[in-house]
């Protein structure tokens, strides 16, 4: 009961919070009272809605969620099993410790117009959400294994326990928040980097694309639609696919 009460006074904060921000962002743009600089809150509702209307939505939205959901699980099959051979094999953790570090430092934007030397625009986004998830992937899951406690696989050891019970009782455990941890810090950079990269690369019918015609015809309350309904399929796929994780 005291858990129910709890969510429900922090579901009402958030819900207070964002009307507020809707409040400032609209006090914002009658003082601006520009809507090609800073179109009102009503303004991109209303795009959003006329948006939703049309019927090439779906195919621009299925087009970019298809493409940056399957870099995100190869990114995650991939930092697995980087993080599994460098966990059991130290030669191998050194060879991919520099890697793993030019990945992460690399700008996106630098990873975005060398990909377009090497692959097509259309396959752009599905490598670079794979190189922006796989280093976050890898290193939440290597400290994950690495934390696994010493006596309890002393005891499995002494035990012989091994295989599907050694990995489902001692080291799930040990790599699950780390795990929901990666996964979300993965999901919100797919979405950035996977976007970035279709605005760059330009292929059709995508939401990237979208976006920066929106700015080259100058109708900005259209970019902000766009820009609200990739936060919105950002954060709703994000939380549903920790739930989905969280049951599994």
């Amino acid at each position: 009961m005291r858990s129910f009460t709890s969510n429900k006074r922090g579901f009402i904060k958030k819900i207070y919070s964002f009307i507020f921000w809707i409040v400032i962002w609209h006090i914002f743009s009658i003082f601006v009272n520009n809507g090609l600089l800073l179109p009102s809150p009503l303004d991109v509702l209303k795009s959003l809605v006329n948006l939703l209307k049309t019927k090439d939505i779906y195919v621009v939205v299925g087009n970019t969620f298809c493409r940056i959901t399957l870099g995100f699980l190869l990114g995650s099959i991939f930092g697995v099993i980087s993080a599994i051979f460098s966990y059991r094999f130290i030669i191998f953790r050194d060879l991919i410790a520099p890697l793993i570090s030019s990945i992460k430092a690399t700008p996106v934007a630098s990873i975005i117009i060398l990909a377009l030397v090497w692959i097509s625009s259309y396959n752009l986004s599905v490598f670079v959400v794979f190189l922006m998830v796989l280093p976050a992937i890898y290193t939440n899951i290597l400290k994950g294994l690495d934390s696994t406690d010493k006596k309890m696989l002393e005891m499995a050891k002494v035990f012989r326990v091994k295989g599907y019970k050694l990995i489902r009782y001692i080291y799930i455990p040990s790599i699950k928040p780390y795990l929901i941890a990666a996964s979300s810090l993965g999901l919100g950079l797919s979405w950035k980097a996977g976007v970035a990269a279709e605005v760059i690369g330009l292929p059709s019918r995508t939401m990237g694309e979208s976006l920066y015609l929106s700015k080259i015809y100058l109708n900005t309350s259209e970019l902000f639609a766009w820009t609200v309904l990739i936060v919105m399929i950002s954060f709703i796929f994000e939380k549903l696919f920790i739930y989905i994780l969280n049951k599994i």
